[in-house]
């Protein structure tokens, strides 16, 4: 698991800090057997951190830091605009990439204070 020496929010600027809360997230899955099929995908102005796959699974992943739980746990920033992007970019992946007969699910990926926590099928597509 992580330790401190692998806590990248030690004062870097937000994006080198995000990229780097995203390779450990990478690594998590990696770990566990998936695929990184994408990293930062781009739909526009819409943005997908992780796309991983595992046999016929593939996991949209969503990746969230922050240094303190002041303002709340970063889970909570994944709001229902946020939410909305990231289906959207899904779909539009799938399309482009001419995926069918997989599952999919929508995951979340926090870290605070460098303490990584998993939350699998965090939200679904809206109908």
């Amino acid at each position: 698991m992580l330790s401190s020496k692998d806590d990248p929010s030690d004062g870097t600027n937000r994006v080198q800090t995000g990229r780097s809360f995203e390779k450990l997230a990478a690594r998590f899955f990696q770990d566990q057997g998936f695929e990184i099929l994408e990293r930062n995908w781009h739909d526009g102005p819409r943005e997908i951190d992780l796309i991983v796959s595992k046999d016929s699974l593939i996991v949209f992943v969503e990746v969230k830091s922050t240094s303190s739980r002041k303002f709340g746990h970063p889970v909570e920033r994944v709001d229902k605009r946020k939410v909305y992007n990231i289906v959207r970019a899904a779909q539009r992946y799938l399309v482009d990439e001419e995926i069918h007969q997989h599952d999919f699910r929508f995951d979340v990926v926090t870290f605070t204070k460098g303490q990584l926590e998993h939350f699998p099928d965090a939200f679904t597509a809206p109908e």
